[in-house]
């Protein structure tokens, strides 16, 4: 996500880093980078010149060129825009009615909307513990409601049965009595979309939005289409009572121009971000964090939040009581490397974190493959139940036996131990607080090279 603008900035600021002192020749080339940057990532020409207009007047003033770190400086006064244009904080939803609360997602046909709303339910089953209501207001895609039903049953999501030839106010009317006599506390409401915005789409939402009275009106947008996703939003808000985007497929979103200019544009928040096609890929949108990403200042909170969920409350405890002894077994690599496959891999990892561009140029110089996490997870499943709480015992006739059994050879069994052994000193340094932490400067060589 961001990759081409993240590049761009960290690229720019590595520059203006460099110099002890900066004149307004420096501070202007910087802003001509930081503009050509934003319009690269496809965020509209209005937009990119009000984010320099309001960046130009802080980063000229005397406090900047006679400060003893005035590319840090800067970085903190693009950082503090960048918040600002994302929507400064992060909004939450609006469950503020009796129940059951109405909430409608809104959209072009093909944004994404059917997916979000089961990943929407989801999210809040599980994080606000609400019993939730999907309904399928589409009777013109083929197979719209179909699909819906199907989500739901799929992810066990209570939705309402479909009665063919009904109307999407009177399949508005049937939910709320349904909802109400199977104790449903929050309907999800999955309007129709078209391929383009037109006047029956849009007189049909606000005759829903009439008779649903809905809490929550989520504009559901392609991120991948830009500045076109931004003036969608402009026009539905002007339309009906919008109070929140979701960004679909951020993950795929390299540019990330839409996400810059959205709020600016429409003046409604960003939620979510739907970042991949399972159920539970809708990620809460945290402006400043967002703002840390995009600047490749990494992302650790959402990464530690991320990893936690994924790890579970259980084997967090025993992950910390481990660290905190300085113990790291082959059960315990196998367990990270399983938790990285669901964190989308190294790169999926790298994303969140400081110096990105840096990592991945280093990783891609270094030749390292994402398949090694296959294979490694292979090896240890390869390997006995001694040989996983010993690996010294590990020797020639074993490796042969376990590089059969993982589809391997002794050369990958051998770099595996390797980077086993240096996990299990940095973790017993850890424990005794003298890891220095990642920097800026990139992956410390030592662990690129055992990932190779």
């Amino acid at each position: 996500m961001f990759e081409n603008l993240t590049s761009k900035f960290e690229e720019i600021f590595s520059s203006l880093k460099k110099a002890p002192s900066l004149d307004e020749k420096q501070v202007d080339e910087g802003l001509i980078g930081i503009r050509q940057a934003l319009l690269e990532a496809d965020v509209s020409l209005e937009v990119a010149k009000n984010f320099i207009s309001k960046v130009k007047p802080k980063v000229i003033g005397q406090e900047i060129i006679r400060s003893t770190s005035p590319g840090d400086m800067v970085v903190k006064i693009v950082h503090d825009e960048l918040v600002s244009f994302l929507g400064d904080s992060n909004v939450d939803i609006n469950l503020n009615a009796v129940p059951p609360v109405s909430m409608m997602l809104v959209g072009l046909q093909g944004s994404g909307k059917t997916t979000t709303t089961a990943k929407l339910a989801k999210y809040l089953e599980k994080n606000k513990k609400k019993k939730i209501m999907m309904a399928s207001l589409d009777i013109y895609r083929p197979a719209a409601q179909e699909q819906l039903k199907t989500l739901g049953e799929q992810n066990s999501i209570l939705t309402l049965p479909v009665i063919e030839g009904q109307l999407p106010v009177d399949i508005c009317r049937r939910a709320v009595s349904a909802a109400n006599l199977n104790g449903a506390e929050i309907i999800l409401f999955d309007t129709a979309g078209r391929t383009q915005i037109d006047i029956q789409m849009m007189s049909e939402i606000k005759q829903i939005e009439s008779v649903v009275n809905p809490t929550e009106i989520f504009l559901v947008a392609d991120s991948l289409t830009g500045q076109v996703a931004a003036e969608v939003a402009k026009e539905f808000k002007n339309t009906v009572n919008l109070t929140g985007i979701v960004l679909t497929r951020a993950d795929g979103d390299a540019r990330g121009g839409a996400a810059v200019s959205m709020k600016y544009v429409s003046q409604v928040p960003i939620k979510f971000l739907g970042v991949g096609e399972k159920i539970d890929n809708l990620e809460v949108f945290h402006p400043e964090r967002i703002a840390n990403r995009i600047l490749g200042m990494g992302d650790i909170v959402s990464l530690v939040e991320k990893a936690a969920e994924d790890l579970g409350e259980e084997n967090l405890k025993k992950a910390e009581e481990n660290l905190k002894k300085g113990q790291f077994s082959m059960e315990d690599y196998l367990a990270q490397l399983k938790q990285m496959k669901k964190m989308g891999g190294i790169e999926g990892i790298m994303s969140f974190m400081p110096g990105v561009s840096k990592m991945k140029s280093q990783m891609d110089a270094a030749g390292i493959d994402e398949k090694i996490i296959t294979a490694n997870e292979a090896i240890i499943l390869s390997m006995t139940k001694k040989e996983r709480e010993n690996p010294k015992l590990i020797n020639g006739s074993r490796k042969k036996r376990i590089a059969n059994g993982s589809g391997t050879d002794t050369a990958t069994i051998n770099k595996l131990l390797k980077q086993f052994k240096m996990m299990s000193e940095m973790m017993k340094k850890m424990s005794k607080g003298n890891l220095k932490g990642m920097s800026d400067k990139g992956i410390p060589p030592e662990l690129l090279n055992q990932l190779k």
